[in-house]
């Protein structure tokens, strides 16, 4: 395993993941559910822009690896099912949406991985559909997170709603799309 920024940004996403999660389970006393959601938010966020930076510095610093390709999807699937899990445990996104979009990473994880064993993993590279539905869905997470207003203004998780299930349509979608890619005859 190459050491380096990107990497090492990766492996903070995936150590973030079990904080994100303790933060909903900190005793009542201990800090305001007020603040529970503010934290989780905070941390979702910096998580959030860890995947954006690492990739950024991986190209910019000349430092990609077979290995964090790897792990980069990973670390974002993993944080989005527990981010998806908990908002279904809090009652903030119903189960059938954290189905689809979970379902969805890992077809189209194994659709990847199955197509670069076949040699034409070109045919299912990131579109711009899916990559719709990744910042829909990110700031879905965001917001359904936060769950208050935001400046005494903005429903959170009014627009939240909208935009998950917004990503749910554009999950469907990308999947779509990503499966008539591949088994499309060249």
């Amino acid at each position: 395993m190459p050491i380096n920024i990107p990497n090492l940004l990766t492996w903070l996403r995936i150590w973030l993941i079990p904080v994100f999660v303790a933060v909903f389970y900190l005793p009542a006393n201990w800090v305001h559910p007020q603040w529970v959601n503010f934290v989780a938010t905070a941390i979702f966020a910096v998580a959030a822009a860890t995947d954006w930076l690492d990739g950024y510095l991986a190209r910019a610093l000349n430092q990609t690896s077979a290995f964090g390709a790897f792990l980069d999807p990973v670390a974002d699937k993993l944080m989005v099912a527990a981010a998806l899990t908990l908002l279904v445990q809090l009652g903030r996104v119903d189960a059938v949406i954290a189905l689809i979009i979970i379902g969805r990473e890992i077809t189209i994880s194994a659709l990847r991985e199955w197509m670069a064993g076949v040699g034409r993993s070109k045919s299912v590279a990131v579109s711009f559909v899916g990559k719709l539905k990744t910042t829909a869905q990110m700031v879905a997470i965001l917001l359904l997170l936060y769950h208050d207003r935001l400046l005494q203004v903005v429903d959170a998780q009014l627009w939240g709603t909208w935009l998950i299930y917004i990503a749910a349509v554009l999950t469907l979608w990308s999947m779509g799309y990503y499966l008539k890619k591949a088994f499309a005859r060249n």
